[in-house]
């Protein structure tokens, strides 16, 4: 019998989140112990019997057969060797067997220059209550295709969708565009709005690759201009939808974009918008954001990778008045044991009017990242954005390519004067409908080293400044320091500030301020 911990050592809170089960897998998440610089590994026990080890808060069990159910607990094993207590035991079950849609029995073809839009439509067509559409090995050129309820889109190792470059491949339709209900090109993986309500349960999974063409189609749709761009994958309206294992790459625009969508799984998905996974850089795309949960809720992202030309990932929730009349929030969001490679991190906002709420981003990794958190919403947005909270994230950024400016201030950014090149921050304005209140975020245990703008920057408007704002265990340094303004209380304990230009701010340590 193995010696057990101190309870403090358990892990906590374990389950399996929305949609992540497939017929051979079941996804779990946990949350780490109240001592976890004690901890070693967890070890993952399915039926009484240890199924693997990992050193992350999350694991995939395999090898599972088909409607069946489990039972799961995690231990964590602490540096000495010693096994905790385990964490409370969870029931998952496995999807049935599912029954195959192969596109080349439809007629797909995997031959250059032939469109097989038509043929792929046809086995999403057919495919029957929990059944998958299979991609296989090959390049399948393919203009827009449209997913439905209890399904799966496989795309197996060596198969790439391929979007078409011409736009007449994807019909205009009503689509929410940075903000606001627009005429948009179709994006290459959709969903349509239905009269029988909402959709329900889509996975998109595989090891294969959905490639949407961007830098030519950028080039096309934006001669044309019937519509504002496309984006790579575009659900709209869907309850339980599971990204597992997929590349998405080379988007228009935004690449993968969930719209008023809920209970949200993404495991080991990985996704391309600035240069493909060898370095080869996209030309000409812009507003390449990686993932955008857009009004959405109970969102989990873990074990990714996500190397972008914009936000990493960006959480909105419509903009300005038509996002306010919406009126739908996307909250409850969970980002953890991620690796951004470059881009600008995790955003909040700019398009925020629904409100946003309960965001977790913790055990990350930023590389060539300009900003582990922003928190963006100038005046006209309105709306909350409350509870949010980073935590045990490290920032490494060597690259110049942008430094401070109005769409970028630091490392950390939050800046209510977004997209504003110059302003007053003593001038305040008349509250109204469009004045957003930013409060309680908490950002802990981060590491940053960061070449580009301000390592911290707090700027909230003087008619309504930032509240309860939470800076605890920060070491960081930056081209520049830190600067804040408009702040109704602001903690800062064991902040070491280092700045490279600023001759007064050479090395600034804080343990509380409150003003």
């Amino acid at each position: 019998m193995e010696p057990y911990l101190d309870t403090d050592l358990s892990p906590q809170n374990l389950l399996s989140p929305p949609a992540s089960q497939t017929d051979t897998s079941i996804a779990i998440l946990w949350d780490k112990s109240n001592n976890p610089i004690e901890v070693a590994c967890y070890r993952i026990y399915v039926n009484g019997s240890i199924h693997g080890i990992c050193r992350c808060t999350d694991y995939t069990i395999t090898g599972l057969k088909p409607s069946h159910e489990y039972e799961v607990h995690v231990c964590t094993v602490s540096k000495s060797g010693v096994v905790s207590l385990p964490s409370a035991t969870i029931k998952a079950s496995t999807k049935p067997k599912a029954e195959i849609f192969d596109i080349t029995a439809y007629g797909a073809v995997a031959v250059n220059e032939t469109l097989n839009t038509a043929a792929i439509q046809a086995a999403i067509d057919a495919c029957t209550f929990g059944g998958k559409v299979y991609v296989p090995e090959g390049t399948f050129v393919t203009g827009a295709i449209f997913l439905k309820s209890h399904m799966t889109l496989y795309v197996d190792k060596g198969g790439v969708l391929l979007g078409s470059d011409d736009p007449s491949d994807y019909p205009l339709m009503k689509y929410r565009w940075e903000g606001r209900e627009q005429v948009c090109y179709a994006s290459l993986v959709n969903t349509k709005d239905c009269d029988e309500g909402r959709l329900e349960g889509i996975t998109i999974e595989g090891e294969g690759k959905i490639d949407a063409n961007g830098t030519l189609l950028f080039k096309h749709e934006m001669a044309e201009k019937n519509g504002f761009r496309g984006r790579a994958v575009c659900l709209r309206s869907v309850d339980y939808i599971y990204l597992k294992d997929i590349t998405v790459r080379q988007s228009p625009s935004w690449c993968v974009h969930l719209i008023y969508s809920n209970n949200i799984s993404v495991n080991n998905v990985k996704i391309y918008t600035k240069s493909d996974e060898h370095g080869r850089r996209y030309k000409d795309v812009f507003n390449g954001d990686g993932l955008n949960p857009d009004s959405s809720s109970n969102v989990y992202i873990f074990n990714s990778m996500i190397a972008s030309q914009d936000d990493c990932i960006a959480i909105k929730s419509g903009r300005d008045e038509e996002g306010r009349k919406v009126g739908i929030p996307s909250q409850n969001i969970r980002i953890t044991n991620c690796a951004f490679k470059s881009g600008f991190g995790v955003a909040i906002g700019s398009e925020m009017s629904g409100d946003v709420r309960n965001v977790r981003v913790s055990d990350c990794t930023f590389e060539d990242v300009y900003s582990i958190a922003t928190v963006k919403a100038p005046r006209g947005r309105g709306a909350v954005i409350e509870n949010i909270r980073f935590e045990d994230c490290r920032l490494t950024n060597y690259s110049l390519e942008h430094e401070d400016c109005e769409w970028f201030r630091g490392a950390i950014n939050i800046d209510q004067f977004y997209s504003h090149l110059l302003f007053d921050v003593d001038k305040a304005e008349e509250i109204n409908d469009g004045t957003s209140i930013i409060m309680n975020i908490e950002l802990k245990n981060l590491v940053m080293d960061t070449h580009a703008g301000n390592v911290i920057y707090l700027a909230g408007l003087p008619e309504s400044p930032l509240q309860h704002i939470r800076l605890e265990n920060i070491q960081a340094i930056g081209k520049y320091g830190h600067k804040a303004f408009n702040i109704k209380g602001l903690v800062m304990k064991n902040v070491f500030v280092q700045s490279r230009e600023d001759e007064n701010v050479k090395f600034h340590q804080v343990e509380h301020t409150d003003n």
